[in-house]
């Protein structure tokens, strides 16, 4: 790569962080005028999971009203949030299909992503994976039950939407997934159960990932956010109290400082974190040139403590395979 590439790469990115700053500063003051209003997702075809809520809901009806075509998927159709995103559609003429995808079934992630492509002329530009759970509690209370549950959702479900959308993209020769990790893929809480041990994964999983299939001229961005007000707090109730009905005494009462409130999280996320953030990155990272787009997009307007290790990482990964065959491509994704 040479100098003058990076040397352009790096204002590039200088100039997204800084526009990025300034939404966060200016959306108190303006919250109809956003940074992104300027960005362009014509001809773009997007398909986000988990869009019935939270940061899949709101960025789907973001990417259209940019332009973007928008597969909407979520699972259990018909349902509420899918009649409702229809109307908006219909009535402020966006391009937003809602399709039945529920990560964790085979022929729904294959039936989805097929309907998908037909109806986009065979070409998917982005995937964003976005379907997420959690369930709370400590380690020794999550059974083969939950645990498979949560992998099965923010692991297996993502590894099966990217392999039913890659074909498709090598075939092209283009373009972009995106997988929202968390934070705490990152760093590590006590008493989040599993939540953290699927994100690492997943962590993992995207870096290795874009490596493999950077030739192909195929990009990868994690998406870190740290805590939002959204659904995801809530949502982890069902789940967590049928896990805590199944526990045994002795789990409850040895480890009753993170057992006790499950199933009874009311709201989560700090008040000042606005989740447009989330769209309005992703927005702001499909905009920016082929080949300059980041690994990594850590989202927080307080702490980002990820940062520092995703700095670190990046440096061992040079460190360890810069001067080896997968060099050119390392630094590439990471550079």
């Amino acid at each position: 790569m040479s100098d003058t590439f990076k040397l352009n790469r790096r204002s590039l990115m200088l100039g997204a962080s800084i526009t990025a700053a300034v939404y966060v500063s200016a959306c108190a003051k303006a919250p109809e005028a956003t940074a992104t209003d300027t960005i362009d997702l014509t001809g773009v075809s997007i398909l986000i999971t988990g869009s019935s809520s939270g940061f899949g809901r709101l960025g789907a009806e973001h990417y259209a009203r940019l332009g973007a075509k928008v597969f909407a998927t979520m699972r259990n159709l018909p349902r509420p949030e899918a009649t409702d995103l229809e109307a908006l559609a219909k009535s402020d003429q966006l391009d937003i299909t809602v399709l039945e995808i529920d990560v964790t079934k085979d022929d729904q992630v294959q039936s989805g992503v097929a309907a998908a492509l037909k109806a986009a002329g065979g070409k998917l530009d982005v995937l964003i994976n976005n379907a997420g759970i959690s369930i709370a509690g400590p380690i020794e209370a999550q059974d083969m039950e939950a645990t498979n549950l949560i992998f099965d959702t923010n692991v297996f479900g993502v590894q099966r939407m990217i392999k039913a959308a890659l074909p498709s993209m090598r075939a092209n020769g283009n373009g972009h997934i995106f997988n929202v990790t968390s934070q705490l893929g990152r760093v590590v809480i006590p008493g989040f159960g599993q939540y953290s041990p699927t994100k690492f994964a997943l962590e993992a999983l995207s870096e290795q990932m874009a490596y493999e299939v950077a030739p192909f001229g195929i990009e990868v961005t994690i998406i870190q956010p740290g805590g939002y007000p959204t659904k995801i707090w809530s949502n982890q109730n069902a789940p967590s109290a049928a896990l805590k009905a199944r526990l045994s005494e002795d789990i409850l009462t040895s480890y009753s400082h993170f057992t006790d409130g499950m199933g009874k999280r009311e709201a989560g996320g700090g008040g000042e974190a606005d989740p447009m953030d989330i769209p309005h990155a992703i927005a702001g990272a499909i905009a920016l040139p082929k080949g300059t787009r980041p690994l990594r997009i850590a989202l927080h307007p307080v702490a980002r403590p990820q940062e520092a290790i995703n700095k670190v990482s990046a440096q061992m990964q040079i460190a360890v395979l810069g001067n080896s065959p997968f060099g050119p491509t390392v630094k590439g994704v990471l550079d």
